[in-house]
């Protein structure tokens, strides 16, 4: 006799972020192996696919595609085999895909007499992601030979593939000339969506330092061999994120959240830092339990999360429950940011301007002397509803007076 199993949205893997299924693989009736991908399920930052917790029949599709859905939210059935399931009833996210964009038309070559073309899906038409990826590589289908279950093409094969020449829309003349089209990608959606939101809600305001790195750039200088021996990049983000456990010891108010009755403040710094991927937009992978870490394991931790998200291997919690962010805009050459949109619910964000040596007065035996100095602006931006400007000053005060006075 058949067993009904059901398959939710895991909430290990989409807890407390927004998720919508892009595609599902399979229709009601078809026949299902445990573990077989079953559906593409987009969170905020990545897509996963959704595996089959048991061998059987799908039953019932009760979220169709594009559908938002919530954590543990039913997403079907299946009609299990006779016999014990290979595994638990919950679903299981398999490794991450690059973030999903909108579904566009597929942008396919007919096939000539019915044969299957190299590139050709065998389980289907290509996944919303897969299909806008090839639109903007100016590719098709057919140009791309799948790898995944059943020849299905993956965001990574189309990534593998040299692009092809780019579409563009062109558009009726207007008095300012001609111009073409260039469709909203899902990620660039919702990051316009929290821009706009946070700053509805919060009111923003900077405070600017200048920091000296001097005696960082000398500690890395002798340290960096050391610490790449043992497995780990000595970026200076890292120095940059252990100088946040000090100033955030000093001003807590810059790890809080607000909230109508009280402010809300973290015990552990979980601390995002911007990464840009390119034409793709940017995730914030978070660091967790900062304070605990000494610069090595800081250094570790991030370069792990870097790697990930840069290859496009992101899971869902890698990106979710940051109290605090870094954007180190300045290593593309922005000396002074502001303000930079402090990602909603956190009431602080760090900006890291361009590193460069600038002509600084020093006094040296009662003589002033200009000299050539290692420096970079450096901004706090804060929800004003949560503190003042004298206290995040101090916040920056502690930060810069952390990395003047480095040590192991």
């Amino acid at each position: 006799m058949a067993t009904s199993v059901e398959v939710r949205v895991p909430t290990e893997h989409t807890g407390g972020t927004r998720s919508q299924v892009q595609r599902w693989l399979k229709a009601p009736g078809d026949s299902v192996s445990v573990d077989e991908p079953l559906l593409e399920l987009e969170t905020d930052k990545v897509t996963v696919e959704i595996a089959a917790p048991a061998s059987g029949r799908l039953h019932e599709i009760l979220k169709p595609e594009l559908a938002d859905v919530e954590p543990g939210e039913l997403l079907a059935t299946i009609a299990a085999s006779e016999g014990p399931l290979a595994r638990s009833p919950s679903p299981v996210a398999r490794s991450p895909s690059p973030v999903a964009r909108e579904p566009l038309p597929t942008a396919s070559a007919p096939a000539m007499g019915g044969d299957r073309l190299p590139g050709r899906n065998a389980n289907g038409p290509p996944s919303p992601a897969v299909r806008r990826l090839l639109v903007e590589r100016g590719l098709t289908d057919a140009d791309v030979r799948g790898t995944g279950h059943g020849g299905r093409i993956t965001v990574e094969d189309v990534l593998a593939q040299p692009a092809g020449d780019m579409p563009a829309r062109e558009m009726a003349p207007t008095p300012e000339g001609t111009s073409h089209r260039q469709p909203h990608t899902m990620m660039r959606r919702r990051i316009a969506e929290r821009m706009v939101e946070s700053l509805r809600v919060a009111p923003h305001v900077t405070t600017v330092f200048e920091a000296d790195l001097g005696a960082v750039l000398a500690h890395r200088a002798q340290h960096r061999a050391q610490f790449e021996r043992r497995g780990a990049s000595l970026t200076l983000t890292a120095y940059f994120m252990r100088a946040c456990v000090a100033a955030i010891r000093a001003v807590p108010e810059a790890n809080s959240r607000w909230t109508e009755s009280a402010l809300e403040l973290h015990d552990a710094m979980h601390i995002g830092v911007a990464t840009a991927l390119g034409d793709h937009g940017l995730v914030v992978p978070v660091v967790r339990d900062v304070q605990n870490l000494d610069l090595f394991g800081i250094a570790r931790a991030l370069g792990e999360l870097t790697a990930r998200a840069r290859s496009d291997k992101l899971a869902p919690a890698d990106v979710r429950g940051g109290t605090f962010t870094i954007s180190n805009h300045g290593v593309s050459g922005s000396l002074i940011a502001s303000p930079i949109v402090i990602p909603q619910p956190q009431s602080a964000i760090l900006g890291i301007g361009k590193l460069e040596k600038r002509a600084v007065v020093v006094s040296q035996a009662g003589e002033d002397r200009i000299v050539a100095r290692s420096r970079c602006y450096v901004t706090l931006t804060i929800d004003h509803r949560v503190m003042d400007g004298e206290r995040a000053n101090r916040f920056l005060e502690v930060w810069v007076q952390g990395l003047e006075k480095v040590s192991s």
